[in-house]
């Protein structure tokens, strides 16, 4: 069957670090040589005026543009928004690289109307060798693909943010990114793919999200992302950020996805870990069946304290509205 053409397609790259700019560079290449090229590539680079400064004189056929909401992911992306031409929208990591099928597999799926968007495989470069102790069940942790995602195409609640492509009229339909949820800067926190596609449902219930695990990008994943410390501290920030989610959506839309893999996913990998260790000699399995005890607890930690901190700002706010309802009461002139 000969699918018709996909819409144009507007790729955006948001970028706030120096350091990273050689994987910024690698990133619009890989773009640039898409076998369906994308019709505007468009970086936006997030409150940082240097880089602003060299991605405009250095990298040519883009458009570049700061950050014209507050600082963090989530208003770079949707300056981003803002630029883009396209009738889909897609999002790729500023040091990640696409394979040169990324983009038609993702878009050829929208030809679907009731596709609003495509997700893809996220796969992890590592600095060296893999991490043994390292489970596959916490690859969320680097922004990869973790175990126990679907193998062939399949309907999911979300996308991975740096890895998706998306209709436009989500945007004009839902909204865009919320400014509460989202990384800022090196602050591991995220989620706000996920309460913008649980929006988006809520206009069109009877409409899908795909993942389509052959449109794959390889991300990069640096050192420092690869000890226990930066685990359990993004472990914790993840807690806090489906605190915010669920906040927003309601932990049944909010946690639908996440009770099936920690009830699933996570008890079959302990067992795979013991199993390595029993059957192979693999010592290292006892780490990482300690990494996921360890990784949900402190993922559950963050949880609980978002909530509290939460629940405690809605009251203080409410608190405050009554206070000042009182006080305009008392203010106003008697007949």
């Amino acid at each position: 069957m000969i699918l018709p053409k996909a819409p144009d397609v507007s790729v955006i790259i948001c970028a706030y670090a120096n350091e990273r700019w050689n994987d910024l560079v690698a990133a619009v290449e890989s773009l640039q040589a898409q076998s369906v090229p994308p019709s505007e590539i468009i970086v936006v680079i997030d409150h940082n005026v240097s880089l602003l400064e060299r991605t405009r004189a250095e990298i040519p056929g883009i458009i570049v543009s700061e950050n014209l909401e507050q600082q963090g992911l989530s208003g770079a992306r949707n300056s981003g928004i803002a630029l883009a031409g396209g009738a889909l929208i897609a999002f790729l990591d500023d040091d990640a690289v696409a394979e040169p099928d990324w983009l038609a597999l993702l878009s050829r799926h929208c030809v679907d109307p009731r596709v609003l968007g495509v997700g893809g495989a996220v796969i992890p470069r590592w600095p060296g060798a893999r991490p043994d102790w390292f489970p596959e069940e916490f690859y969320w942790v680097i922004g990869c693909t973790y175990r126990s995602l679907p193998r062939s195409l399949s309907i999911v609640r979300n996308p991975y943010g740096g890895c998706m492509c998306v209709r436009r009229e989500v945007f004009e339909v839902a909204g865009k990114f919320k400014h509460e949820i989202g990384r800022i800067g090196k602050r591991p926190l995220g989620g706000e793919e996920t309460e913008l596609c649980i929006r988006a449902k809520w206009h069109w219930p009877q409409k899908i999200f795909l993942y389509e695990p052959h449109a794959k990008i390889h991300h990069c994943v640096p050192s420092s992302r690869t000890n226990w410390r930066y685990f359990l501290s993004r472990c914790y920030a993840e807690g806090l950020s489906k605190a915010t989610v669920t906040r927003l959506v309601g932990a049944e839309n909010g946690l639908a996805c996440e009770r099936v893999y920690a009830l699933r996913a996570l008890p079959l990998g302990i067992m795979r870990g013991i199993k390595d260790v029993a059957l192979h000699g693999d010592a290292v399995g006892l780490l990482r069946a300690a990494a996921i005890v360890a990784g949900f607890a402190s993922t559950m930690g963050g949880y609980i304290t978002g909530s509290i901190f939460l629940h405690l700002a809605a009251q203080k706010r409410a608190i405050r509205m009554v206070s000042s309802f009182g006080q305009s009461l008392l203010q106003f002139p008697e007949n």
